[in-house]
Protein backbone atom coordinates (compact mmCIF):
# COMPACT_ATOMS: atom_id res chain seq x y z
CA UNK A 1 0.00 0.00 0.00
CA UNK A 2 1.57 3.16 -0.73
CA UNK A 3 2.78 5.72 -0.04
CA UNK A 4 3.67 3.56 3.01
CA UNK A 5 4.81 0.63 1.36
CA UNK A 6 3.60 -2.09 3.40
CA UNK A 7 1.92 -5.24 2.38
CA UNK A 8 -1.99 -4.59 2.32
CA UNK A 9 -2.15 -8.19 3.90
CA UNK A 10 -0.16 -8.53 6.68
CA UNK A 11 0.94 -4.97 7.74
CA UNK A 12 4.88 -5.92 7.29
CA UNK A 13 7.71 -3.71 5.30
CA UNK A 14 7.14 -4.72 1.14
CA UNK A 15 8.21 -6.72 -0.16
CA UNK A 16 7.18 -8.78 2.78
CA UNK A 17 8.00 -12.54 3.23
CA UNK A 18 5.24 -13.83 0.82
CA UNK A 19 5.69 -11.26 -1.63
CA UNK A 20 9.25 -12.08 -1.96
CA UNK A 21 8.01 -15.92 -2.31
CA UNK A 22 5.73 -15.04 -5.00
CA UNK A 23 8.58 -13.02 -7.01
CA UNK A 24 10.44 -15.84 -7.20
CA UNK A 25 7.68 -18.04 -8.84
CA UNK A 26 6.36 -16.01 -10.64
CA UNK A 27 9.80 -14.65 -12.24
CA UNK A 28 11.78 -18.52 -12.14
CA UNK A 29 12.89 -17.95 -15.42
CA UNK A 30 13.13 -13.97 -15.56
CA UNK A 31 15.85 -13.21 -12.68
CA UNK A 32 16.58 -9.86 -15.15
CA UNK A 33 13.24 -9.33 -15.63
CA UNK A 34 12.80 -9.62 -11.70
CA UNK A 35 15.05 -7.16 -11.09
CA UNK A 36 14.18 -4.56 -13.24
CA UNK A 37 10.54 -4.82 -11.94
CA UNK A 38 12.09 -4.16 -8.25
CA UNK A 39 14.21 -1.40 -9.29
CA UNK A 40 11.24 0.13 -10.94
CA UNK A 41 9.33 -0.03 -7.65
CA UNK A 42 12.35 0.68 -5.66
CA UNK A 43 12.43 4.08 -7.42
CA UNK A 44 8.70 4.44 -6.61
CA UNK A 45 9.15 3.52 -2.89
CA UNK A 46 11.96 5.69 -2.77
CA UNK A 47 10.68 9.25 -3.66
CA UNK A 48 7.43 8.48 -1.95
CA UNK A 49 8.78 7.00 1.34
CA UNK A 50 11.25 10.59 0.90
CA UNK A 51 8.20 12.77 1.17
CA UNK A 52 6.86 11.22 4.50
CA UNK A 53 10.36 10.70 6.76
CA UNK A 54 13.31 10.90 4.46
CA UNK A 55 14.31 8.10 2.10
CA UNK A 56 15.62 5.26 4.04
CA UNK A 57 18.87 3.84 4.04
CA UNK A 58 18.74 0.46 3.29
CA UNK A 59 16.13 0.67 0.21
CA UNK A 60 18.07 -1.60 -1.98
CA UNK A 61 18.36 -4.84 0.10
CA UNK A 62 14.77 -4.30 0.88
CA UNK A 63 14.14 -4.10 -2.66
CA UNK A 64 16.82 -5.75 -5.01
CA UNK A 65 19.77 -6.96 -2.42
CA UNK A 66 17.36 -10.50 -1.31
CA UNK A 67 16.44 -11.14 -5.51
CA UNK A 68 20.12 -10.95 -6.55
CA UNK A 69 21.31 -14.34 -7.54
CA UNK A 70 24.46 -16.44 -6.32
CA UNK A 71 26.17 -18.64 -8.94
CA UNK A 72 23.85 -17.43 -12.07
CA UNK A 73 20.85 -18.89 -10.60
CA UNK A 74 18.26 -17.64 -8.43
CA UNK A 75 17.98 -18.81 -4.66
CA UNK A 76 15.59 -20.61 -3.31
CA UNK A 77 14.03 -21.79 -6.25
CA UNK A 78 14.56 -25.37 -7.82
CA UNK A 79 14.22 -25.34 -12.03
CA UNK A 80 14.14 -29.31 -12.32
CA UNK A 81 11.21 -29.87 -14.36
CA UNK A 82 8.45 -30.24 -12.18
CA UNK A 83 9.91 -28.56 -9.08
CA UNK A 84 7.98 -26.50 -6.62
CA UNK A 85 9.41 -23.85 -4.08
CA UNK A 86 10.65 -25.32 -1.02
CA UNK A 87 8.15 -25.70 2.08
CA UNK A 88 10.28 -23.25 4.14
CA UNK A 89 10.43 -19.51 3.93
CA UNK A 90 13.70 -17.96 4.65
CA UNK A 91 12.39 -14.73 5.11
CA UNK A 92 10.06 -15.18 8.14
CA UNK A 93 9.89 -13.32 11.30
CA UNK A 94 11.22 -16.01 13.74
CA UNK A 95 8.47 -17.40 15.84
CA UNK A 96 8.91 -15.37 18.84
CA UNK A 97 9.16 -12.31 17.32
CA UNK A 98 5.83 -12.18 16.17
CA UNK A 99 3.06 -10.61 17.13
CA UNK A 100 0.37 -12.62 19.50
CA UNK A 101 -2.56 -10.54 17.90
CA UNK A 102 -1.02 -11.74 13.78
CA UNK A 103 -0.63 -15.37 15.09
CA UNK A 104 -4.06 -15.53 16.56
CA UNK A 105 -5.43 -13.91 13.28
CA UNK A 106 -3.65 -16.37 11.36
CA UNK A 107 -5.46 -19.02 13.29
CA UNK A 108 -8.94 -17.95 12.55
CA UNK A 109 -9.81 -19.63 8.91
CA UNK A 110 -11.39 -16.67 6.90
CA UNK A 111 -13.21 -16.62 3.10
CA UNK A 112 -11.31 -15.07 0.14
CA UNK A 113 -13.48 -11.83 -1.32
CA UNK A 114 -12.49 -9.67 -3.77
CA UNK A 115 -13.97 -6.32 -3.49
CA UNK A 116 -14.06 -4.01 -6.37
CA UNK A 117 -15.71 -0.69 -7.46
CA UNK A 118 -16.18 1.62 -10.43
CA UNK A 119 -12.91 3.13 -11.60
CA UNK A 120 -12.33 0.46 -11.55
CA UNK A 121 -10.55 -0.30 -8.43
CA UNK A 122 -10.03 -3.65 -6.39
CA UNK A 123 -8.67 -5.17 -3.84
CA UNK A 124 -8.26 -8.99 -1.76
CA UNK A 125 -10.23 -8.83 1.59
CA UNK A 126 -9.94 -11.78 3.92
CA UNK A 127 -12.13 -10.03 6.68
CA UNK A 128 -15.93 -9.35 5.41
CA UNK A 129 -18.74 -9.99 7.32
CA UNK A 130 -22.31 -10.38 6.53
CA UNK A 131 -24.87 -9.04 8.80
CA UNK A 132 -28.52 -10.14 8.25
CA UNK A 133 -31.38 -7.76 9.15
CA UNK A 134 -33.61 -5.36 7.47
CA UNK A 135 -31.61 -3.71 6.07
CA UNK A 136 -28.97 -6.45 5.65
CA UNK A 137 -25.32 -5.07 6.37
CA UNK A 138 -21.87 -6.19 5.30
CA UNK A 139 -18.62 -5.28 7.16
CA UNK A 140 -15.16 -5.60 6.41
CA UNK A 141 -11.56 -4.40 6.87
CA UNK A 142 -9.43 -2.50 4.47
CA UNK A 143 -6.34 -0.62 3.52
CA UNK A 144 -7.11 3.37 4.01
CA UNK A 145 -4.47 4.12 1.82
CA UNK A 146 -5.52 1.95 -1.43
CA UNK A 147 -7.36 2.77 -4.78
CA UNK A 148 -9.68 0.54 -3.91
CA UNK A 149 -10.87 2.86 -0.94
CA UNK A 150 -10.65 5.99 -3.19
CA UNK A 151 -13.26 4.65 -5.61
CA UNK A 152 -15.86 2.91 -2.73
CA UNK A 153 -15.28 6.59 -1.43
CA UNK A 154 -15.55 8.51 -4.62
CA UNK A 155 -18.92 6.27 -6.16
CA UNK A 156 -20.78 5.56 -2.98
CA UNK A 157 -20.73 1.54 -4.06
CA UNK A 158 -18.61 -1.57 -4.38
CA UNK A 159 -19.30 -4.60 -5.08
CA UNK A 160 -18.05 -7.92 -3.14
CA UNK A 161 -17.41 -11.41 -4.59
CA UNK A 162 -16.27 -14.63 -2.90
CA UNK A 163 -13.44 -16.73 -4.82
CA UNK A 164 -12.72 -20.15 -4.95
CA UNK A 165 -9.85 -22.40 -5.70
CA UNK A 166 -9.15 -21.48 -9.10
CA UNK A 167 -8.73 -17.63 -8.23
CA UNK A 168 -5.88 -17.84 -6.02
CA UNK A 169 -3.82 -16.01 -9.10
CA UNK A 170 -6.39 -13.44 -8.94
CA UNK A 171 -6.40 -12.92 -5.38
CA UNK A 172 -2.82 -12.80 -5.03
CA UNK A 173 -2.81 -10.28 -7.91
CA UNK A 174 -5.45 -8.02 -5.95
CA UNK A 175 -2.72 -8.59 -2.81
CA UNK A 176 -0.27 -6.72 -4.50
CA UNK A 177 1.59 -10.49 -4.11
CA UNK A 178 1.99 -10.99 -7.86
CA UNK A 179 2.78 -7.76 -10.79
CA UNK A 180 -0.33 -6.70 -12.93
CA UNK A 181 1.20 -5.92 -16.41
CA UNK A 182 -1.66 -3.98 -17.98
CA UNK A 183 -3.55 -3.54 -14.75
CA UNK A 184 -5.64 -5.38 -12.26
CA UNK A 185 -8.69 -5.96 -14.45
CA UNK A 186 -6.37 -6.56 -17.64
CA UNK A 187 -6.40 -10.32 -17.51
CA UNK A 188 -9.78 -12.78 -17.41
CA UNK A 189 -13.17 -11.93 -17.88
CA UNK A 190 -15.24 -9.77 -15.65
CA UNK A 191 -18.96 -8.45 -15.70
CA UNK A 192 -19.66 -4.95 -15.43
CA UNK A 193 -22.25 -4.18 -12.41
CA UNK A 194 -23.39 -0.92 -11.37
CA UNK A 195 -21.48 -1.68 -8.50
CA UNK A 196 -18.21 -2.23 -10.14
CA UNK A 197 -16.58 -5.39 -12.49
CA UNK A 198 -16.77 -8.88 -11.00
CA UNK A 199 -15.28 -12.12 -12.17
CA UNK A 200 -17.26 -13.56 -14.62
CA UNK A 201 -16.19 -17.39 -13.78
CA UNK A 202 -17.39 -16.46 -9.93
CA UNK A 203 -20.15 -18.13 -7.95
CA UNK A 204 -22.17 -14.88 -7.33
CA UNK A 205 -21.18 -11.28 -5.87
CA UNK A 206 -23.43 -8.30 -3.50
CA UNK A 207 -23.82 -4.58 -4.57
CA UNK A 208 -23.80 -2.94 -1.65
CA UNK A 209 -23.95 0.71 -0.70
CA UNK A 210 -21.27 2.53 1.22
CA UNK A 211 -22.71 3.47 4.81
CA UNK A 212 -19.60 4.67 7.07
CA UNK A 213 -16.30 3.99 7.49
CA UNK A 214 -13.98 4.67 10.46
CA UNK A 215 -9.99 3.64 11.75
CA UNK A 216 -10.08 0.49 13.74
CA UNK A 217 -6.03 -1.22 14.33
CA UNK A 218 -4.45 -0.27 11.30
CA UNK A 219 -7.39 -0.81 8.84
CA UNK A 220 -10.38 0.93 7.93
CA UNK A 221 -13.88 -0.69 9.04
CA UNK A 222 -16.51 -0.35 5.97
CA UNK A 223 -19.68 -0.73 6.49
CA UNK A 224 -22.30 -1.32 4.01
CA UNK A 225 -25.72 -2.06 3.21
CA UNK A 226 -26.39 -4.92 0.87
CA UNK A 227 -28.54 -3.74 -2.52
CA UNK A 228 -28.54 -6.21 -4.68
CA UNK A 229 -27.23 -10.18 -4.46
CA UNK A 230 -26.61 -12.39 -7.52
CA UNK A 231 -25.61 -16.13 -6.50
CA UNK A 232 -25.07 -19.05 -9.21
CA UNK A 233 -24.44 -22.20 -8.37
CA UNK A 234 -23.26 -23.16 -5.11
CA UNK A 235 -19.45 -23.10 -5.37
CA UNK A 236 -16.73 -24.23 -3.11
CA UNK A 237 -14.70 -21.53 -1.48
CA UNK A 238 -10.66 -19.94 -0.84
CA UNK A 239 -9.74 -19.69 2.13
CA UNK A 240 -6.55 -18.22 4.36
CA UNK A 241 -5.66 -19.77 7.35
CA UNK A 242 -2.23 -19.52 8.39
CA UNK A 243 -0.72 -17.32 5.67
CA UNK A 244 -1.64 -19.73 2.70
CA UNK A 245 -5.10 -20.67 0.89
CA UNK A 246 -6.87 -23.82 1.80
CA UNK A 247 -9.72 -25.76 0.37
CA UNK A 248 -12.48 -27.52 1.97
CA UNK A 249 -11.89 -31.61 1.62
CA UNK A 250 -14.15 -33.01 -0.44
Amino acid sequence: MRPLWRCRGCGALWPCQPARLALLAEYRHDRVALLVYLGTMMAEAGDQLARLNGRPADLHERFVGWARGRGGTMFHVNHEPGAEIHHTDPFAVPAGQRSPARQLRGRLAAPVTVWTAPGPAGLTVSSTLVAEGEPDRLLGLIDAESDLWAAIEESGRFAVTPLGPPHRQLADRFAGLFPAPGGLFATGAWLETPYGPVPADAGGWAGCRLDTAREYGWALLVEATIEAVDLAEEAAPLLHYRGRYHELPD
